[in-house]
């Protein structure tokens, strides 16, 4: 059973948790919310219907750093979704570090299934570290811990003396699986999905694992292990059809740079054309079979978002076709200083809070006064409006020259607490400020 077939979030509940993380774009987030909500909603429908409705993938338009990927990444965490993110202007390249446009479901295909073994070894996490257990036990004290009646008092003693950690730093001798790599792995380091190879997970057999004897501290054999007994224990067509079920109902792929691939074509270089790349996009969006080394995937309801500043081209420069699969359009807003302030402090992941965070590793409470906050985002909109406009991006270059001497500086003997407040930031920053060509290569 897929994940969003249980009870899921409501549009309302979906933006609410969004606004934990991302300041503004209440377009953008009602938009992704609806389309998130739907992909439930589909689910839920019955009879034949339930497979032709598909999902509106939307394309984000707006400048660099407003919130574009973050908005997805996070949309995917909410519905446990496998998410990817892949840039246009990879499939453009031609040669050793181009890409097949098909790659980016296997890579879907690849963290659905991470996704779904760690769930399944969760639920035998418990069993795995007993087994685990007691084949160290078995190391450790070969002789008298046999599976004998009488011994049961002594073995139980050993479990508990285990559990407390009293044999971590002693030494174990283990088998560790190695994989043998296939010729092409080691003549070339790209992997079999690369050079387009697409070997059934059945031909892993070819190239056998080999046992390596490893001497390791217990506490690192107990991981070791663990995992092993862990692999055993879950069914791995079990987890492949989950994944392949996952990966196809509630997938989500992250197309950055999308204006990239519009315009002009080059009529020299390496350069696969532009419409070229948004053809071999054009099937998968619209819906196609492709085939992994866990079998073969769907990608008719794979939620698509794409994203691009659009400078130089406007969505209506797609190809017709391609335009028709991405029908909801949204503009993301320009950041400017007001929201700069909300982003310093309001997100759950604010700067603000991580560099406090940092700061306390080393015994020191940091705190910023309202002014040195309103201070420090009016200069990061200055620069951004003086050189490129970089989003929120340009908050990091901005904290990062204002905090660093101060982290050079730590540990410091007596020092417990530091305020940042509005002079400082003026000494820190506002020379740099000033001189246009030192803020530039600067900040």
């Amino acid at each position: 059973m897929s994940v969003m077939k249980e009870e899921f979030l409501t549009p309302k509940e979906i933006v609410k948790e969004l606004d934990k993380y991302v300041v503004g774009q209440d377009k953008a987030k009602k938009a992704v919310a609806i389309a998130l909500r739907n992909r439930w909603r589909r689910l839920n429908v019955q009879g034949p219907l339930r497979d032709e409705i598909t999902p509106n993938n939307i394309i984000l338009i707006g400048p660099t750093g407003v919130g574009k990927t973050e908005i997805a990444r996070r949309l995917a965490n909410l519905a446990k979704a496998p998410f990817v993110k892949v840039e246009a202007t990879r499939f453009t390249e031609v040669g050793y570090v181009g890409k097949n446009v098909e790659s980016m479901i296997r890579d879907l295909m690849e963290i659905s299934i991470n996704m779904v073994k760690a769930e399944k070894i969760k639920t035998v996490e418990e069993k795995a570290y007993n087994l685990a257990r007691e084949r160290i036990l078995e190391i450790l004290f070969p002789a008298p811990y046999q599976k004998t009646e009488d011994m049961e008092d002594t073995r139980e003693k050993l479990r508990e003396m285990f559990d407390d950690g009293k044999f971590d730093d002693r030494e174990v001798e283990i088998d560790v699986e190695e994989k043998v790599s296939p010729f092409f792995e080691v003549i070339s380091p790209m992997g079999t999905e690369e050079l387009n190879l697409n070997m059934p997970e059945g031909l892993d057999a070819l190239f056998p694992t080999r046992k390596k004897r490893k001497r390791v501290k217990v506490k690192e054999a107990l991981e070791i292990l663990k995992q092993q007994e862990a692999s055993k224990l879950i069914d791995m067509d079990e987890v492949k059809k989950e994944a392949i079920q996952r990966a196809e109902t509630s997938g989500i792929i992250f197309i950055d740079e999308i204006d990239k691939i519009v315009g002009a074509e080059s009529t020299h270089g390496p350069d696969v054309s532009r419409e070229g790349v948004q053809r071999d996009l054009l099937p998968i969006v619209e819906g196609t079979k492709v085939m992994t080394k866990y079998g073969m995937v769907k990608t008719d309801h794979i939620l698509f978002i794409a994203a691009g500043a659009f400078h130089n081209a406007s969505p209506s420069d797609l190809i017709p076709e391609l335009q028709g699969r991405f029908p909801i359009r949204v503009e993301l807003d320009s950041l400017g200083e007001n929201e700069f302030r909300r982003i310093l402090v309001e997100p759950e992941n604010s700067l603000v809070k991580q560099y406090k965070a940092l700061f306390e590793t080393e015994g020191v409470n940091l705190e910023f006064t309202d002014e040195a906050i309103a201070k420090i985002a009016k200069y990061a909109a200055i620069v951004n409006e003086r050189t490129e406009n970089i989003g929120a991006r340009r908050l990091h270059t901005v904290m990062s020259h204002l905090l660093e001497e101060l982290l050079f500086e730590l540990p410091k003997p007596g020092v417990t607490e530091v305020i940042i407040n509005e002079e400082y930031v003026d000494k820190r920053l506002s020379e740099i400020i000033e001189d246009e060509d030192l803020s530039r290569y600067i900040l």
